[in-house]
């Protein structure tokens, strides 16, 4: 296998996108609640980053050359590791141990725990801070590895991440991919409710960014929008709004008023991914 070789090809993206959200619903199966929404949502882009764009080697996930992603939302750490576990980057059996102490798949996303976890979370509105950290110094070791990093809406609320745009754009950091989840819901109700910012590409734009903004949950337009960030020839750092809908794949989540965080009952997971794989054949 080629060294730079990426996780492309079969099963496809969808196949793929189904799988994580199936991992992160046995995840949250296993403490009966959980940052459930967020996972299926977002499990499109995810799909995208680790199986189109990203350059990585799953059994070396510390691999030198590989592309890094940043995981700023913290509290998205159960579909990151939907991710990795099929990516192969954290083996399957260790979903049944996630957030148990002892567990690499602690709740909140640890560096020090879990293979491919790039950066701790919790404390909101770092990760892309860390990540122009992280950009500036690939580029000062001649790297042409890229940095990607995902966070929230309700991450634009923190003024460190409008620092973070500026000092990017200052730097032309060209090797930076932000992708910022707009699904419009925070723990105490819609984003766009609790600060409001739109227009998001005009700002992200005026900020000097690249911008694209997509249907997040439309896998060929979200590979559109990686393929144009990564394909696009301008000394600036590249961002893709996504915009999602919670609990997307599962109805009766989607459908779901107050989903930030999901308590169900217990035959509800079954349910839940019976919901799913109905979805998938119709």
């Amino acid at each position: 296998m080629d060294s730079a070789k990426t996780l492309a090809n079969a099963p496809t993206l969808a196949q793929r996108a189904r799988n994580i959200r199936r991992n992160a619903l046995r995840m949250g199966e296993v403490q009966g609640q959980g940052y459930i929404a967020q996972a299926l949502d977002i499990a499109d882009v995810l799909a995208v980053a680790y199986f189109h764009a990203m350059r990585v080697r799953p059994e070396d996930p510390t691999w030198e050359e590989r592309d890094r992603f940043l995981l700023s939302n913290g509290h998205y750490a159960i579909a990151l590791y939907a991710a990795l576990i099929e990516a192969g980057i954290v083996p399957e059996a260790e979903l049944q141990t996630y957030g148990f102490d002892e567990s690499r798949l602690p709740m909140s996303g640890m560096a020090a725990y879990t293979p491919g976890m790039e950066m701790s979370g919790g404390s909101l509105g770092l990760g892309l801070a860390i990540a122009v950290g992280m950009g500036l110094a690939l580029r000062r070791k001649g790297s042409d590895s890229r940095v990607y990093t995902l966070f929230s809406d309700g991450e634009l609320d923190e003024g460190s991440s409008w620092e973070a745009m500026m000092s990017a754009a200052h730097h032309e950091l060209d090797n930076l991919i932000a992708i910022i989840d707009v699904n419009n819901q925070q723990a105490d109700g819609p984003s766009k409710q609790m600060m409001g910012f739109e227009p998001l590409v005009d700002k992200l734009e005026a900020f000097g960014w690249f911008v694209r903004r997509v249907d997040g949950n439309d896998l060929d337009a979200v590979v559109a929008a990686f393929d144009e960030a990564r394909a696009h020839s301008g000394p600036q750092p590249r961002v893709i709004v996504a915009d999602t809908l919670m609990g997307k794949g599962v109805p009766f989540l989607e459908q779901r008023e107050k989903n930030h965080f999901i308590r169900v009952e217990p035959h509800e997971w079954q349910l839940a991914l019976a919901e799913l794989d109905a979805g998938d054949k119709s």
